[in-house]
Parts: structure tokens; sequence; C-alpha cells
């Protein structure tokens, strides 16, 4: 007899999250905290238990919610209820150039108008004021009601504006991690990305900054400054001077290629004796032009090194300058060490600069945004304790979804729409430049029939894809979704160069990174392979990647030569040329057969009928001729008489 389910059972699951440490233990380890609830449609409140998640969980990053999640985090937030109610989905499909996921230009100056007319309305969210009376769940409690708050006021802007804004970080316990780091540190240094800074950068950070405790101080330190060049970082330092923002350039991979150098005493001379020792056996094999050439753009680095280094407002940080900077921050009257708070966007190399500090690998580094999952303080020196914030997505303007996945906001390995990116980036970098960074030749559409002389992304990945080899199953088609991986991971980490000019300049983006397309950006292969191509052209090896480079043939290594030449061979399983069927039907094709399958005197009769000429005349060349290929002669006399032979056997025909 089957025993009746008791009513007090539960499941085994629920058994082992409610008591993971045994019967009856771990019970002052348990924190249940109710929530209130309301029934908007009766108006009656209940109590119920939150959810209890794993700490990893609750510290997981979420930058981008779909509408339905977003929905029900609000929901939970607000503690209210909510009845569900299906909708129709709708999908418009694009069959112009144009990619829908892009602006146009007259639309981005509207939506540019747009966003600085709201800018100060873009706000971080606040902790509220707490003392040591307030109680742990009256804390949370307004922090939870802030942070609702907070994004509704973003949600409103949103919508009634109709502006587009990154997929700002929506996890009040990451925001808490910055609330404790602003805190406790005397400066907060806020890490961008030299090839955007702006858009790295939160004005209203450095407020709420200000707010906690006007003594606290915010620096501006621009990462992988080595990616831009002296004019660009002279046009920026000039905006920056002009806006009073407290700025600095540093490059983390620089610094980590020096102290794996050896240091910094004479790493200069070091490095020149290295150089130049290394360079001997290789200008050997180097043509007299490519040694004039390479000297030229020696000296000319030189003297741009020069400058730089003269001038302050340009000058690249070494790590140990950037600490003596730091510490001009120490707040007078304090025995204390100094605790700088390092706080910016994921995947702007805020572990990197860490490491560069440190001199060591004290905090793991990773391509993936979101990499840090909690503030960590690292002793840095007696003087500098750092406390490393999360990586923040703050909230911001954006145009499109296309320049968060660019700017490595947005992870690459979980995209789903790719064609916006690889059309901006194939609008952003020249097609020559990425044609000699491949080694493609990409396919666009002529002007004539509709193209904008722009690659498209179609056009830009099926070229890539092609020429790697990347095909789809089945249909065997290129596989775009895989190609676009690895050209966005090339833009991201800076093998494709694109820098946002400053706002005011009066610079456009081609022109301000005409600089970045030259033969001293192109990868050390296909330089090789460039500078072989143009060896007995007049092009010098500095200029631009311009229309006369594009005409060359792009050099062809050893692996595609190989597979052309057993594919175009002319037996075995190469490939051939075959003619239509209706060839043989049509005027030209039966000339050719007639031709093909003429022989003797028929095919002498119709070349005297075209010569207008004598058929024994065109008898006698063809048998006096020693090297006759028409397959009637031989060389020498046995060709005259195979000739005549052959012409006495036609006669008698």
């Amino acid at each position: 007899m089957v025993l009746a389910k008791s009513k007090k059972s539960v499941g085994l699951g629920n058994t082992l999250m409610n008591d993971r440490f045994g019967k009856g233990k771990g019970s002052d380890r348990k924190r249940v905290s109710a929530v209130t609830r309301i029934d908007h449609a009766t108006g009656k409140e209940y109590i119920t238990n939150d959810k209890q998640d794993a700490a990893w969980v609750k510290m997981r990053s979420i930058t981008e919610q779909g509408a339905l999640d977003e929905f029900l985090a609000t929901a939970e937030l607000a503690g209210t209820d909510f009845t569900a109610e299906k909708m129709n989905n709708v999908k418009i499909i694009h069959t112009d150039q144009r990619n829908p996921y892009l602006l146009s230009a007259k639309e981005e100056q509207a939506v540019l108008g747009k966003q600085r007319a709201n800018k100060s309305r873009l706000t971080v969210p606040r902790r509220p004021q707490w003392d040591s009376t307030t109680t742990r769940d009256e804390l949370d409690q307004r922090e939870r009601e802030s942070f609702l708050e907070w994004r509704r006021g973003l949600a409103e802007l949103q919508e009634t504006q109709d502006l587009l804004m990154t997929p700002f970080e929506r996890n009040l316990e990451v925001w808490r991690q910055l609330w404790r780091v602003i805190e406790r540190s005397d400066v907060i240094v806020q890490i961008v990305d030299a090839r955007n800074p702006l858009m790295f950068r939160s004005e209203d950070l450095e407020v709420y900054v200000k707010d906690v405790d006007p003594k606290k101080h915010n620096l501006l330190l621009i990462n992988k400054a080595d990616l831009m060049t002296y004019k660009q970082r002279k046009m920026w330092a000039n905006y920056l001077k002009g806006e009073g923002i407290d700025y600095r350039f540093f490059s983390a991979q620089l610094a980590k290629e020096m102290i794996e150098a050896g240091g910094y005493a004479d790493s200069d001379e070091d490095s020149e004796d290295e150089s130049d020792a290394g360079e001997g056996p290789s200008t050997k094999e180097e043509t007299p032009k490519a040694e004039e050439k390479a000297s030229e753009e020696k000296e000319e680095a030189k003297e741009e090194e020069i400058t730089e280094q003269n001038d302050p407002d340009t000058h690249i940080l070494r790590v140990d300058e950037l600490e003596d900077i730091l510490l001009q921050y120490q707040p007078e009257g304090q025995d204390r060490k100094l605790q700088v708070g390092l706080v910016g966007y994921p995947n702007v190399g805020k572990s990197s600069t860490i490491n560069a500090l440190i001199g060591a690998k004290k905090v793991s580094v990773s391509s993936t945004p979101g990499k840090t999952k909690h503030f960590q303080t690292i002793h840095l020196s007696d003087n500098v304790l750092l406390c490393d914030c999360p990586g923040l997505v703050f909230p911001n303007f954006a145009n499109t979804k296309a320049e968060l996945v660019c700017n490595g906001v947005l992870p690459i390995d979980q995209l789903r729409e790719y064609t916006g990116p690889a059309a901006l980036v194939a609008r952003r970098i020249p097609q020559p430049f990425l044609e000699a960074v491949y080694g493609i030749k990409i396919k666009t559409r002529p002007l004539e029939e509709g193209g904008t002389g722009i690659p498209t992304a179609d056009e830009l990945l099926d070229a890539y894809a092609r020429h790697r080899g990347y095909m789809t199953q089945g249909l065997g088609q290129p596989d775009q979704s895989r190609a676009v991986r690895y050209i966005l991971k090339d833009y991201v980490n800076g093998k494709l160069l694109y820098c946002e000019p400053p706002p005011g300049s009066g610079v456009d983006g081609p022109e301000f990174n005409a600089e970045l397309y030259d033969m001293a950006h192109l990868p050390e292969n296909r330089r090789v392979a460039m500078l072989s191509a143009l060896e007995g052209a007049d092009i010098d090896d500095t200029a631009t990647l311009t229309s006369e480079m594009t005409a060359l043939a792009l050099p062809q290594g050893q692996k595609s030569k190989k597979l052309d030449k057993a594919f175009f061979k002319s037996g075995g399983n190469g490939g051939h040329i075959q003619q239509a069927f209706h060839q043989k039907y049509s005027q030209q094709g039966q000339a050719q057969n007639m031709v093909k399958h003429m022989s003797g005197r028929k095919l002498r009769a119709l070349i005297a009928a075209e010569q207008g000429v004598n058929v024994k005349e065109v008898q006698m060349e063809m048998g006096g001729k020693k090297h006759f290929k028409g397959g009637m002669g031989l060389k020498g006399g046995k060709g005259k008489r195979r000739a005549g032979r052959s012409g006495n056997n036609d006669d008698d025909d």
C-alpha cells in the first residue's frame, strides 16, 4: 500500500540549500530578509522571503537585458506583482545597402544635438545617507529604493527623448563595490581608452566623488596612449586642458615591455645597442633603397621622440613617474598610506595598469569584459595602497550598439548581431589598408550599380572568410559569424587602428587618422611583402595606402601559389574551363568546331578562300615550313615528305 505523501516533506535540493552545514548547524549564517509586495489588483500587501542566491550569482555583471528581463528586475526592486500579456513580434527586412544598425551623417548630427541637451541628466546612482544607528535591513531597503529611482530616471530619459544609452550596469551589488571604493579612497583614477577617451569617461562620477568629500581628487588616466600619434595626443591635450580636466597619458603595454627588458635603468641605451646589433645581418639582405628609407625613418623617429619627451602635455608616463604623480595627492596631516581607487570600463586595461605598477602579476588579466568581480586592495609601496574596483559600464549616450562592440564594452564572443560592427569597421578603416593587412581583395558594388564606394559588412566578411577558408557546413557559404570575430578582435586589440577626434577640433575622422594607415602600421610580414611589391614603383614607403597601391597585385604566398597551380593544371583533377551548352550551336561555336575538325585539303581551301590566294600557294607554304605544328609535318626533310604525302592523300580523297 502506498503511503500518503507528507505535507511537511521538501525536496532534496531545497534541503541542501537551506541547510548546507548539516542538520541544525549554520543557522547563525542564514540571512533571510523579508520583502513586502503589493498586489495592485486588490491593494493588499503580503510578505515573502527574498530569494537566496550564491555569491557569484549576485555579483554577475548585467549590462544588457531584454525587455522581459528588465521588467522582471524592475518589478523585483519595487516589490510589485504583474500580469503578462502576449504580444506580436514584428521583423523588418532591409534590402538596400544601408545598414539598419548604423546611422547616417544627418541622423548622427541630430542625435549628437539631443545628447548635448540632455547631458546633465546622465548620473550615477548615489548611496543613501547612513550612520552607525542604521540597521542592515534599513540600509538595504534605502539602497534598493535609491537604485530603483535612478533606473526610473534613466528609463524616462530614454523613452521621452528617444535616445540610445549604453547598456549600463544594472546589478546593484556591483554598484555597491564602487560606493565602497569611493568612500575609502583619497584619489579616484578613471582609466579610459586613448582611442575614445570621452566614451569611457563619466563626468557625474567626478561630481559624486566631490559630493562624498570635497578633499578627494579625480585623475583621468588615458591608457593605451602608444596607439596614438604625437599630433593626435597634442590635439587631445589641448582639448582636455581647455576643459580643465586633470589628465595623464600612460601605456601599460610599454611599461610591461620595459619591465620585461630589465627595468628602467639605462633602458634606452641598451635598447639602442641591441637594435643596432640586431639589424646588422638583416641589412645585408635589404636593397640600397630599403636601407636609405629605413635610415630616414629612424632619424624621423628620433626627432619625434625628442620632441615628445620635451613636451610635458603629451608625454607618456613611465611607472615610476606615475607613482610620483599619485603621491602628489597625499592628504596633508595624515600619516596613513595614500589610497588610490582605480575605476573604469571593462577592457580598458585597468588590471594591466596595476600589473605594470606592481611589476609582477598580482591581478588576473582577461580580454573578456568583467573579469574582476569584487574590489580588492593591493599594497603598491609603503606609501600607496591601490583599491581595484570591478569594471563598471557607466550610463552614457551611444549612437549605436555597434560602437559599444567596437569599443570593447560588450564581449565579442557573446555577439548575436554582427553586421553593424562589421559595417562600422569597414566604414572607419580604409579599404586599401584592410586589403593590405589581410592580403585580400574586397569586391565592392560599382557606383553605377548603386554602390557607395565603401565595402559593406557582407562584402568584407565574404572576402575574409573565403581567403581564410571559413565555410559553413552543408551549403558551403562563407562563414561570416566566424570571420567577424577575428576582425573585431583585431580592431579591439589595436591591429586595426581608429581614434576618435576631440569634439570641436574641426577635424573629421579620416583626416584625424590619416597617419595611422601607412607602411609603419602594417604587420611585419605584410610590410615586407608590400615593400617587395613596391620595389619598382615610385611611391614613398611612408605614404598612405592610396588607390595607386591598390592597383598593385597583392603578394601571393607559397600556399596560395601551390593551390592555384594544382587547380589550374591542364590534366588530372585540376579545374578546367567548359563551354556553355549552346556554344556549339552558335555561329562562333560552329566556326571553331569547323576549324578544329578540318585538316588537309579542306583546311587549305578555307585558308585560301579567306586570304584570296591560290590553293597551291597555301599547299607550298605549308609543305615548305620546317616547324609546322598543324599535325601534318615534322622537322627537316621528313616534315616535307610527310606534308607531301598528306597532300597526295588528300588529293586522292
